[in-house]
């Protein structure tokens, strides 16, 4: 519903300015020019209509195809208004392309519907709109400008959303920031080469309209049009100025133009016959060998090459290494496809017999500029990755350093000056000790085991050295077999005597040549009777029995 709204909207606005403007012509040209009374002015209008959206008609002395390509400008500012409107409406889109062909498709639908009803309608014999071109036409102008009026409106909103204080400022640019990558660089590319060829064009038409005013002054005041008519004459010539710049970049490419059956403008020669009485067409050369000073325009498809192929490579997302020259060539072969489409919108018949050929060849003009701008792109982008790889790994190239100083720079142009306030005295206030925390331990990088296993406490008290002293009340623990509880173990032998050593000398002590009589240690106390004569202990796995018995002296 949304999309037949704006539909219906651009279509009536579009229809009142050009009715507008064909009744100020059917006042000031003769009655019957422009159609009978109202009915026929309307009929007139709604044909221009059609014609703006370059849908061709039909007459009694044949068909008209060589149409203007500047009124595509009123029906695409109205797309594009409409699908930006669209768009809006639904908010912030999460798949922002998705939105983006569907709202392109939701409004070019019932546009082109529109205008094949309204070329049925106005149809009559001597004036035939033809209805399938109105509907292919006008489907394609509303998906393309549609399109590009949502895209930018939605990047629009995702900029303002996050805030970075960017704007964009055409619908091309929007479209270019929701492609991919790579897609995105052939895009800058083709944009770039073709920008070239339509700057030569326009500089070719301009030098041939310049040289030839004279002319043009004769033919103008043939027509002798008058006031109003001179003014509707002057927005025809800007109308058909974008084909007068197609047809220069089709002579700088090389196969050029026809103006005719027989005829030929290009830069191996000029063949011209009767042509039309136009002020525009003055600009054409004289028949003969073509001016030498338009031959410089034949460099224009080889710069045109060399921008689109550096473009490419410096808007690719990463260097490649083999595969730059052919990311050249194919940035010009879709250049050569992009100057084939406009190579055949700018031509047509104008009417039956020899001027059923106006303009350039399509398939001519397009196979020559993709092999051109094709050839020099691969070069130029060769060139622009060799250095790009050869650059050292820390430096940053110089468009991209201009582009981040002037983002940097940009929210400081844009602040506003602040009105300067004496700020009050500082009070002093007492420092505040604040108790520091220790430092949080630094956790381990380890996660710890999932089992935990803790030293086991000795069950015997660890031994103390052996030295001279009184001798232990305990006799010496002989390591027996374990055995039964019941029985009661047998007596242990008495241990022999322990011989003296040799360094005993009989109770006597030499200490630094003196002897010294050894004294007698003192006797150290019994310990009280255990209430349980016998105690077992576990060493090793093994079971001593322990018992007491009485000191000997």
């Amino acid at each position: 519903m949304t999309g037949l709204v704006a539909a219906l909207w651009c279509v009536g606005i579009g229809l009142t300015v050009l009715t507008t403007v064909t009744l100020l012509g059917w006042v000031a040209a003769p009655k019957t020019a422009l159609g009978h009374g109202l009915s026929g002015v309307f009929r007139t209008a709604v044909n221009f209509w059609l014609v703006s959206h370059h849908a061709g008609f039909s007459y009694g002395h044949g068909r008209v195809g060589l149409l203007p390509l500047g009124v595509l400008v009123l029906p695409g500012a109205l797309l594009y208004r409409g699908g930006a409107w669209m768009i809006r409406g639904l908010g912030l889109p999460a798949r922002p392309r998705i939105a983006v062909a569907h709202v392109a498709t939701a409004l070019a639908v019932p546009y082109a519907l529109l205008a094949m009803l309204m070329a049925l309608a106005v149809s009559a014999p001597e004036l035939h709109p033809s209805a399938w071109q109105a509907l292919l036409a006008c489907f394609l102008v509303a998906v393309i400008a549609g399109g590009l009026g949502a895209a930018r409106a939605v990047v629009a909103a995702q900029v303002a959303a996050e805030a970075r204080g960017r704007r964009v400022r055409s619908g091309l640019g929007a479209l270019l920031r929701l492609l991919p990558d790579r897609p995105r660089s052939l895009v800058i590319g083709v944009a770039g080469s073709v920008a070239v060829l339509a700057a030569a064009g326009a500089v070719l038409v301009g030098g041939s309209l310049a040289m030839h005013m004279t002319e043009s002054d004769r033919v103008y005041d043939l027509l002798a049009p008058g006031i109003v008519g001179g003014v509707l004459l002057l927005l025809v010539e800007l109308a058909f100025l974008p084909n007068a710049v197609i047809w220069g970049i089709a002579y700088a490419v090389g196969p050029g133009f026809a103006v005719g059956a027989g005829t030929s403008v290009s830069p191996t020669g000029v063949f011209l016959d009767t042509v039309p009485a136009f002020p525009p067409l003055a600009a054409l050369p004289e028949p003969g060998p073509a001016p030498a000073v338009s031959l410089l325009a034949l460099a224009a498809p080889f710069v045109a090459g060399a921008v689109g192929g550096v473009l490419t490579i410096r808007t690719m997302p990463s260097a490649t290494s083999e595969a730059a020259p052919l990311w050249g060539f194919m940035s010009g072969t879709l250049t050569g496809a992009v100057v084939a489409v406009l190579a055949a919108l700018s031509g047509g018949p104008l009417g039956g017999g020899r001027m059923a050929t106006v303009g350039p060849s399509a398939w001519q003009v397009g196979l020559m500029a993709a092999l051109e701008v094709g050839i020099s792109a691969a070069i130029a982008a060769w060139a622009a990755n060799w250095r790009i790889l050869r650059r050292p790994e820390g430096e940053e190239e110089p468009a991209r350093r201009r582009k981040r100083r002037k983002r940097k720079a940009r929210p400081a142009a844009a602040r506003t000056p602040e009105i300067a306030v004496p700020a009050p005295a500082p009070v002093p206030e007492e420092p505040r000790t604040v108790p520091e925390e220790p430092p949080a331990p630094r956790p381990s990088p380890y996660a710890p085991g999932p089992l935990e296993f803790e030293e086991a406490e000795p069950v015997l008290a660890p031994r103390r050295p052996r030295g001279r002293r009184a001798p232990d009340p305990l006799p010496e623990l002989i390591a027996d077999e374990p055995a039964p509880p019941e029985p009661e173990p047998a007596p242990e032998p008495e241990p022999a005597p322990r011989e003296p050593e040799p360094d005993e000398r009989d109770g006597k002590v030499v200490l630094e040549g003196h002897i010294v009589e050894d004294p007698e240690p003192e006797p150290e106390p019994v310990p009280p009777p255990r209430e349980d004569p016998e105690r077992t202990e576990n060493r090793g796995g093994a079971i001593y029995v322990l018992r007491e018995e009485p000191r000997r002296d």
